[in-house]
């Protein structure tokens, strides 16, 4: 049996002083679509930023192996470079830089190719049209003046032009009303008809994932995965909460 594209073990991380991942362990193959569900607090974005290599979470214990190596001594681009992408809550405006030239530019570091204009221009009109995105948005400064939905919808471009082999979208539905969320959700849908690309979306809502085929649904509480399920947890979890894992976590302690 192959290795997995993602393989945790052990994994433990802190902020400052506290300790929020205590042990986390955590397998993703290629072509696999991962939920990551929990109560504020759990620690599933400092997941996501652990494995991105943000500087703000230290890592205390255990290894990330992605695509056969070990990550946790490589800075944030070159893991970018590694073919990891993450999308966020709260997407950062960069003035200075077109949302097009950033994807270009991102586009050549992460394939070590020029990347012809014509080609690229083609490509990005066809990923905006699918996400009705106004078209003169590529020429416009990186998240300057877009609107949350717009914003985005700048993020799902990313990941479509860029086709990581795995795409980590935390709360990529958060604050956004439901047309903007169908919008999205199609754009990873074609992520997902697409490549042989993993990811694993970290969400609270169950709005993103109505279209979307779901492999495995993962419960985080108090910086563990306490259970692991099918695609059918997602629909148990909206219907009646976290709080039987809650007590669950409580009563194994």
């Amino acid at each position: 049996m192959s290795e997995p594209l993602l393989k945790i073990r052990n994994l433990t991380v802190q902020v400052g002083e506290k300790e929020i991942l205590h042990g986390l362990n955590l397998d993703v193959n290629s072509g696999e679509t991962h939920v990551l569900m929990g109560p504020n607090g759990a620690g599933k974005s400092t997941l996501g930023n652990a494995i991105m290599g943000n500087p703000v979470y230290t890592v205390t214990g255990g290894e990330i192996i992605f695509d056969g190596k070990n990550i946790l001594e490589e800075s944030t681009d070159q893991r970018a470079k590694d073919g990891l992408f993450m999308s966020f809550q709260n997407p950062l405006e960069v003035p200075g830089i077109s949302l097009s030239n950033f994807i270009r530019s991102s586009l050549e570091e992460r394939t070590g190719k020029r990347v012809r204009l014509w080609d690229f221009r083609k490509s990005i009109k066809k990923e905006m049209q699918l996400l009705n995105m106004d078209e003169s948005y590529a020429d416009r400064d990186l998240n300057v003046g877009f609107s949350g939905g717009e914003k985005k919808k700048s993020e799902i471009l990313q990941l479509l032009m860029l086709n990581p082999k795995l795409a980590i979208l935390d709360e990529t539905d958060s604050g956004l009303d439901v047309d903007a969320v169908r919008t999205v959700s199609k754009g990873v849908e074609e992520f997902q008809k697409t490549t042989d690309g993993a990811l694993l979306i970290i969400t609270h809502s169950t709005r993103i994932l109505e279209s979307l085929k779901v492999d495995y649904t993962h419960v985080l509480v108090d910086g563990q995965i306490i259970d692991t399920g099918d695609g059918s947890m997602v629909d148990e979890i909206n219907e009646n909460g976290f709080e039987k894992y809650i007590r669950q976590e409580k009563t194994e302690q």
